[in-house]
Order: C-alpha cells, then structure tokens, then sequence
C-alpha cells in the first residue's frame, strides 16, 4: 500500500463521543490490513479506550503505537483474550482468517469487529453464527464504504426521510487501485483473500440490503474475471453481480482493480440510488476533473436538482451506536443478521461466478 493510498484506511470524523475513558476497553488484533486503523479510528472518536495491540509482527506494531501511544504491545492473542476489560476485539487479519479469529475472540467472551470481507468460506460464516448464538456476542464488520462515508450515512438519512420515495434498485461501482508492489503475497493467492465478489464486493451487497430495506435477496448471475494482470493467476481484477431483493427491488455492481494510476485518489467509487420519486447519486471519494474531495451527493427529487458536499455534515455514527450495542445488547448499529447476510450473499456470488476470463 503506498502512502497516497493508505490515507483512505484511516478516515476521520467529528467526535460522537458515547462513552467516557474506561468505560469501553478493546483492542486491536492482527494488522494485515490498513482498514483497522479506520477502524480504531472510529471506535476512539465514540469514546472507546485503545488498550491492547497485538500482530506476531513487530515492524506493524510499532507503526500501529506511533499512531496510538495510548495502547500497550500484548505478547499474544492469548494475552488479549485472557485480560477481563477487554470488551471488543477488532481485528483486520488475512481475510481466510478473520472468520476463525472471531470465533476464538467470541468464545473468549469479547465481541468482535473485523473487517471486511468477514469470511472467505460459507463454512466459516456457518462457524460464526453458531459462536454467535451460543455465546451472545457480537461479529461486526467494518463495511467502510457505507459506515465510514458521509456522504453514504446522510443518503441513509435522506432516504428514511422519504427524500427520493420507495427504493427500487442501486447501482454500485466499486474500483480501486491495484498499485501491485505495495500489496503483500496473501492478497494475490485466492485462498486467502477469497476473490473479488467475496472481498471488496461485499461493500457493495451490503448497501443494496441497507439502501433498498432489504432482509434478503437473491444472485441472479455473477461473472469475474482476470484482465490485466496474468502475472498474479489468481487475482481477479473485475467482478460485477446483478441481484434482487425479496421487495422487489434490484441491485447491479461492479468492482475492480483497474483504477488508472491518472485518478487523484485510489478509486472513483459511486452508488447510484433510483426511487419512485427522485434519485441520489454519491461521488464519494472524488467529482472527476472537478473537485478532489469526496463526499459529493447528487439529489434530484420534485423539489428539484441539489448538489451537497457531505463531508462534515453527519459524522459516523456507527461506532458509538456499535460501542452501545455491545454494553446495552440492542442492535441499533447493525443488525447480526444483516451483517452476516452481506457476507453470505457476497460469497454466494462468488461460489458461483462464471469466470469470463
């Protein structure tokens, strides 16, 4: 990952804080991915306290403590599992490991935040809804694109507000750039990081859930291929996957790994949201040849065309409203069941992607 891109894993937003110091203690476990520092990120603003760090690599680490001096280096998993104020394990392992991590963290009594994709198996995902059942505690994901993007949260917002009518359908462009040397060897082996539909397609399925108020939905067909980069075989650098929900509502995405090294962030990432009575677009991440801020939402609706720029407006939400479903045991943050939907239907895509190429 190259420092131009690494600055997207750690957005930052205005504090909600929920609780004060002391009051809910976690810690950060396996860094294989610059997603956990969005992730601590969010938890710390929400009032959360950094207490433990654990990666069986020292160089990730140290880079980890010098943006949370406030933590402490464990010598183990074992350590953090072992220590009773831990309430929350986050975590952003090798995607084939994230799923047993979880389990081990839940039968330890703490509840679990891990970044996406949360499985790279359906045995996995079957694995942690029974911890899930038998133990009571939580296995979050960190769906970044929708949870820690404004202008994402505020067209939740606008549409609960009935802004754009009934949710029919959402179209969903996820690419990203590969940026080759800076990725480490499990990202370019299919068994660890579980294809693309599985990996950043998961995003997109869970804001079609989210956005068109679905509790399911079914894969009509799935396709991925690899274009670009015969050097990596088992990489694929493009997935896309049409669905429709049990409401009637439909879904398209696409995803891939094809950004041109010509874009001023890592992807043009986009969701288009039609309903009965108006339409959203959100740029998130950049206004092509416009504007390089993210965050741009697109309205148009019977009152007309608007263009706002989200980013200040809402904050992220999620993490306080996670921290207090951990303590209160509701479920106002995300519901179990829709987290593990996303996963399930994600790797159901990717089961049964035809392979173009």
């Amino acid at each position: 990952m190259s420092k131009a891109d690494g600055m997207r894993y750690a957005p930052k937003g205005k504090p909600n804080r929920v609780v004060e110091d002391g009051q809910f203690v976690f810690a950060a476990v396996r860094l294989d991915h610059g997603h956990i520092y969005g992730m601590c990120n969010g938890l710390v603003e929400a009032g959360a306290t950094l207490k433990w760090v654990y990666d069986p690599d020292p160089a990730k680490v140290e880079a980890f403590l010098r943006t949370y001096p406030q933590a402490q280096a464990a010598e183990s998993e074992e350590q953090v599992f072992a220590d009773a104020d831990i309430q929350l394990v986050a975590s952003a392992a090798v995607t084939s490991e994230r799923g047993p991590l979880g389990v081990r963290a839940m039968r330890s009594g703490k509840h679990y935040f891990t970044d996406k994709a949360p499985f790279t198996t359906l045995e996995q995902l079957e694995d942690a809804r029974i911890a899930n059942a038998e133990t009571g505690k939580k296995y979050a994901v960190y769906y970044s694109e929708r949870l820690h993007v404004e202008s994402a949260v505020y067209a939740g917002q606008l549409i609960e507000q009935g802004a754009i009518g009934r949710v029919v359908q959402v179209l969903g462009l996820g690419p990203h750039r590969l940026n080759a040397p800076s990725r480490p060897e499990w990202f370019f082996e299919k068994e660890k990081y579980g294809g693309i539909l599985c990996d950043i397609g998961s995003h997109q399925v869970e804001q079609f859930l989210f956005f068109t108020d679905n509790s399911n939905a079914s894969v009509v067909n799935s396709k991925v291929a690899n274009y670009a980069n015969k050097d990596y075989p088992e990489l694929e650098d493009f997935g896309d996957m049409t669905f429709v929900g049990e409401n009637g509502a439909t879904g398209y995405f696409r995803v891939d790994w094809l950004t041109p090294s010509g874009l001023g962030t890592w992807g043009d990432g986009r969701t288009l949201i039609l309903g009965t009575e108006g339409y959203i677009e959100l740029r998130k991440y950049i206004d092509i040849a416009r504007d390089r801020d993210g965050d741009q939402l697109y309205l148009v609706n019977a009152d007309g065309e608007q263009h706002i720029k989200a980013r200040g407006m809402v904050g992220f939400p999620y993490f306080g409203q996670l921290i207090l479903d951990c303590l209160n045991g509701t479920e106002n943050a995300m519901t179990q069941e829709h987290a593990f939907k996303a996963a399930e239907l994600s790797l159901l895509a990717q089961k049964h992607a035809v392979k173009v190429e």
